[in-house]
């Protein structure tokens, strides 16, 4: 493990500079000081103090915003593309992903890739459907179980509009920069498939490509 990552989650574990954290990557723009202490409590001056503290450690950049005829430009917030992994003992997960990817491609299975990936959603949310004992779904419900899924797969699921949700993180994202048509297609096939288990076809996973984002979004009729 490098001494970045250790550094990165060192500074994460501090309740205060997690929340602020968490505000920042949430707002998805640059965030001032004023606004990071207002979003967990405190003075702006111990807001700076622990917003720098992320700044040294990798996880967000500084600058300032173009100030008005009057007045200093105020400085602010936003995260950095950081990728933090942290295991010990150290695995290389990612080196089987790339493998697998490459073996994909080459061998031309992409289609029983895209299957698989359909099975593996749809066992996901068949379970999450069974656990919760839920009943018949409509689409802004169906969204909303959606939602509380895939934030524990790393999606940060955000809800645009009351039949729209929009996934401002892809978890495979590497793996994506190295084959975007396959794995946005396996992507969009794991959504729908989870979508299938959990019995929700007023909604469906579409694929809605934007900068900095996952390549799928969530929309209801």
């Amino acid at each position: 493990m490098s001494s970045p990552e250790i550094k990165a989650v060192a500074a994460l574990d501090d309740d205060l500079r997690w929340r602020m954290y968490t505000f920042i990557r949430a707002e998805r723009r640059p965030v001032t000081r004023d606004e990071a202490a207002a979003s967990v409590g405190i003075s702006r001056k111990l807001a700076a103090f622990h917003l720098d503290k992320l700044v040294d450690a990798g996880l967000l950049r500084a600058g300032y915003q173009a100030a008005g005829k009057v007045g200093r430009a105020p400085k602010v917030y936003e995260p950095t593309d950081v990728d933090i992994r942290v295991a010990i003992p150290q695995r290389q997960h990612d080196v089987l992903a790339e493998i697998l990817l490459d073996a994909v491609v080459a061998k031309d299975v992409s289609d029983e890739a895209v299957k698989a990936a359909a099975q593996r959603g749809e066992n996901l949310g068949t379970s999450e459907r069974d656990k919760a004992k839920l009943g018949r779904l409509g689409a802004e419900r169906a969204l909303t179980v959606a939602e509380g899924v895939l934030t524990r797969y790393g999606f940060e699921p955000a809800r645009e509009s009351p039949t729209c949700v929009r996934l401002r993180n892809c978890p495979f994202h590497p793996l994506a920069a190295k084959a975007p048509d396959l794995v946005c297609a396996i992507n969009q096939a794991f959504l729908n498939g989870l979508l299938d288990g959990l019995e929700a076809p007023s909604v469906r996973a579409v694929l809605e490509p934007a900068p900095g984002e996952c390549c799928v979004r969530l929309r209801g009729d």
